[in-house]
């Protein structure tokens, strides 16, 4: 079985934690009926439309 030769030192082990708290921004695409800015496979909040219909009756 392998074993280490040299001890992970905490900032190695810390850095290597901390890279699953990144905080990104969720990617946006242009609603192709009304061209504002929508969260992908999602309806559109503006129009209501999706994947080329009206989804849902926005009032």
């Amino acid at each position: 079985m392998a074993v280490p030769k040299k001890k992970t030192s905490k900032a190695k082990s810390r850095s290597r934690r901390a890279s699953n708290w990144k905080l990104i921004a969720p990617s946006r695409s242009l609603c192709p009926n009304c061209s504002s800015a929508k969260l992908p496979h999602v309806v559109c909040p503006t129009c209501g439309w999706y994947n080329g219909r009206q989804a849902v009756e926005v009032d």
